[in-house]
């Protein structure tokens, strides 16, 4: 009885052409369900929405696990800092300094908290991407230096070899100084990215307040 009610509601929404003369109300109780009114017609368009919403159904399974198996897949970050003990002394001075060097030197950040997906090497400091896609990468400075003293640095963040991006300072009136640069930017597989500190310039003091970190935005996928 419940389905036979079921198809007079279907028909009241009936938008086509009528196949017969206007149905009864009493038809599905005395009668055949056939005998209403674009029964038929409402039994095909049933059986047809039933097929589409399997079929939608299925699609949202597939892309649901596409998903999953993507995001599974492409989970790439990493957090770095120096450590103390990579500032020495300089001689004739109390500073105890990363630098200055002779050249421009790649900055190792030793100290890894964080690095999903295993793409940063803390020996070299050089973060390798492991597949390509947009990547957001971070750098804090940090020098400090005493009464008298001379900030001087330039640390700029390479991409295979190139400047990206750069903080600097030279100065004898403030003591100590930090700063920070955020970049966004496209990387194919196997590029590169380090920071750099300039030849001839220092890092002093609380070297673990600089800091190096990077992740992945979302990968390209063919």
């Amino acid at each position: 009885m419940l389905i036979s009610l079921y198809v007079p509601c279907l028909a009241v929404q009936w938008n086509g052409s009528l196949t017969c003369s206007k149905w009864d109300c009493d038809c599905p109780f005395y009668r055949q369900r056939g005998c209403c009114c674009a029964a038929n017609e409402m039994y095909q368009v049933e059986e047809e929405s039933f097929k589409r919403i399997k079929y939608l159904w299925q699609k949202i399974i597939s892309l649901n696990s596409s998903v999953n198996s993507l995001s599974d897949g492409f989970k790439v970050s990493f957090k770095a800092t120096m450590i103390p003990n990579m500032a020495i002394e300089i001689p004739g001075t109390t500073e105890r300094c990363f630098g200055p060097f002779n050249t421009n030197v790649p900055i190792p950040f030793p100290h890894v908290t964080l690095n999903s997906g295993n793409g940063y090497n803390p020996s070299m400091g050089v973060f390798t991407a492991l597949c390509p896609g947009v990547y957001m990468f971070s750098f804090t400075t940090y020098s400090s230096v005493g009464e008298g003293g001379r900030l001087y640095h330039k640390v700029q963040l390479m991409k295979n070899g190139r400047m990206v991006v750069s903080v600097w300072e030279n100065n004898r009136e403030d003591a100590e100084d930090s700063a920070t640069q955020v970049v966004v930017m496209e990387m194919q597989r196997g590029d590169q990215v380090y920071l750099e500190l300039l030849s001839g310039r220092k890092l002093c003091t609380n070297m673990e307040y600089n800091i190096f970190t990077g992740h992945i935005v979302y990968p390209y996928t063919v």
